[in-house]
C-alpha cells in the first residue's frame, strides 16, 4: 500500500490530514480512526517533539495507514523522518540540498513551492507533484487555475488555508492531485480523545471525490 511515486500520493484520498502532535501516545488511535473514515494518507508534521516517535508509532502499529513526515525543512529530518518509518516527506518550500536529501531517502517526497518560478526550478530537476503552500496566502485556486495554463504536467497538493468549503473548489482542478487539511484532527478533539468525531470528518473528507 505504500506509494512508490510521489503521483501516488494523490490516489490515496482526496484529503491528506495535516496533524500536529503534542502526545505520541494519542498517535495510533489517531490513525485509526482517521482510516476508519477512508483516509490512510496521514501527514504528521515535524513541528513537535513528539512527531517522529508518532510517524515511528503508526508506521509500526497501524499497517493500513499510509504515513509520511510533514514540516520537513532540514536534509538531518528527511533522514530522520524515513528511518522511523515515513511512507512520503512534504516540505513547506525547497532548496537544492533539501530537495536532494529527500530524494536520497528512496521515499516519495512533495517540496513545497509557492510561485511558478519555484515549480520550473523543480521541473528541472525531474520533480512534477508539488505542494503548494500556504496555499490561502499564496493565490489559492486562482492561482493554481492560472498555473494550469503554462504548467500543465505539474499537479499539486495544495495546503494552508484550505477548508471542508472549499477544498471540492481545489479538487475541481485539473492540476490538484489532493489537498492537505488540518481541520481533520482539531486539537480539543485530540485532547478528547474523541476518535468518533475524527473518523467522522474523515469520512467527510474521504467523500469529497466522488
Amino acid at each position: 500500500m505504500k506509494p512508490q511515486t510521489s503521483h501516488d500520493l494523490f490516489a490515496l484520498a482526496p484529503v491528506v490530514p495535516v496533524v500536529v502532535l503534542d502526545d505520541a501516545d494519542t498517535a495510533v488511535p489517531l490513525a485509526r480512526a482517521l482510516v476508519r473514515g477512508g483516509l490512510p494518507a496521514i501527514e504528521v508534521t515535524l513541528r513537535t517533539e513528539a512527531g517522529l516517535a508518532s510517524i515511528e508509532r503508526i508506521a509500526a502499529e497501524v499497517p493500513d495507514a499510509v504515513v509520511g513526515a510533514g514540516t520537513v525543512t532540514t536534509p538531518e529530518q528527511a533522514a530522520a523522518a524515513a528511518k522511523a518509518g515515513s511512507a512520503f516527506l512534504v516540505s513547506p518550500g525547497c532548496t537544492d540540498r533539501l530537495r536532494g536529501a529527500m530524494a536520497d531517502t528512496g521515499v516519495p517526497f512533495l517540496p513545497g513551492v509557492a510561485t511558478a518560478s519555484e515549480a520550473m526550478a523543480l521541473l528541472e530537476q525531474g520533480v512534477d507533484a508539488l505542494k503548494f503552500f500556504p496555499a490561502e496566502a499564496a493565490g489559492g485556486r486562482a492561482y493554481l487555475k492560472a498555473l494550469s495554463g503554462p504548467l500543465p504536467q505539474v499537479r499539486f497538493c495544495p495546503t494552508g488555508g484550505v477548508t471542508p468549503a472549499s477544498a471540492p473548489e481545489y479538487l475541481a482542478l485539473p492540476n490538484v492531485g489532493c489537498v492537505g487539511g488540518t481541520w481533520l484532527t482539531p486539537r480539543e478533539a485530540v485532547e478528547a480523545g474523541d476518535w468518533d468525531r475524527i473518523e467522522s470528518l474523515a469520512r467527510e473528507a474521504a467523500a469529497l471525490r466522488g
